[in-house]
């Protein structure tokens, strides 16, 4: 194995080939990879289906790279290094095993599409600085263990495909409404009962855009709406009446909670707890 990865090394080097290959090559650890990082001219490199654990500081040595691709490792985290590759605009960190990201990780001026998905990773895994990533058009979340999405997204005011399938997602933050170039959103497989009215200005309805929201437990007038289509659904959301609701449920979630429980027990006598408009939307559910 190092004697052509050697080779791989040397012929990068005297070719001053921007691009290096080791996808499946059994690798465990970059350091074995004789030379890896003395390669400061590159621009790209995948190292995908390997056995790496960690990336080691050493990382910082690549300070020319822009796409950086650990696709399918076993990596359990990162050193704050990686935040100095000032160049780096791709970088794929998609089936490993992180739970954490390291502090400053949000300090890459460059990055533009980001890939998580396939961690174990959740609000809490998060640095501080995480939504600094401002110039990320394309954050892929999905198959995570999220139940909240920090307010901040609102930052990522580039970003034009939010991906967040398949976590534990409860709710959805008003913020996302402040994502405006949204081209794709996807929320499918999740724990959402509604959605933020705020979602009602995006445009995630021409045939160019994509919205995915199936698997998820969505009240009934909701999900009447979907059967109808994703154009009524965002027409639903944008209307005072929803507005309203909405602004209820978050304003008194244990008094909507006590009616859908004594509705499900079949208690009628929990709508009384609602307002006549909220009563009349809560009773289709």
């Amino acid at each position: 194995m190092s004697k052509s990865l050697k080779k791989i090394v040397e012929e990068s080097r005297e070719k001053n080939q921007p691009e290096v290959d080791m996808c499946d090559r059994g690798i465990s650890s970059m350091l074995d990879v004789p030379g890896l990082f003395t390669l400061s001219h590159i621009t790209q490199l995948v190292l995908s289906h390997n056995k790496l654990t960690t990336v080691p500081a050493n990382i910082a040595d690549l300070r020319n790279i822009e796409v950086l691709n650990f696709f399918n490792n076993q990596i359990e985290e990162l050193p704050t290094q990686i935040s100095s590759l000032q160049k780096l605009k791709h970088l794929n960190l998609g089936m490993n095993r992180l739970n954490t990201l390291p502090r400053g990780f949000g300090s890459l001026p460059a990055l533009e599409v980001l890939d998580l998905t396939y961690n174990n990773l959740n609000e809490n895994s998060l640095p501080g600085n995480f939504f600094y990533l401002t110039t990320l058009r394309a954050l892929y979340l999905s198959d995570n263990d999220f139940e909240i999405l920090p307010p901040d997204i609102g930052k990522l005011t580039k970003l034009q495909i939010l991906s967040l399938r398949d976590n534990d997602l409860i709710s959805l933050p008003k913020e996302i409404g402040e994502l405006t170039q949204l081209k794709e959103l996807h929320i499918q497989g999740n724990r959402l009962t509604v959605l933020p009215p705020e979602l009602g200005n995006l445009d995630l309805t021409g045939q160019k855009q994509v919205f995915k929201a199936e698997n998820n437990p969505w009240v009934t007038p909701i999900a009447d709406q979907f059967q109808l289509g994703v154009s009524h659904v965002f027409e639903y959301i944008r209307s005072e009446t929803y507005k309203y609701l909405s602004e209820y449920v978050q304003d008194n979630p244990l008094t909507a909670s006590h009616y859908l429980l004594c509705a499900k027990r079949q208690r009628p006598d929990g709508v009384r707890h609602l307002p006549k408009i909220a009563a009349q939307w809560w009773e289709k559910t």
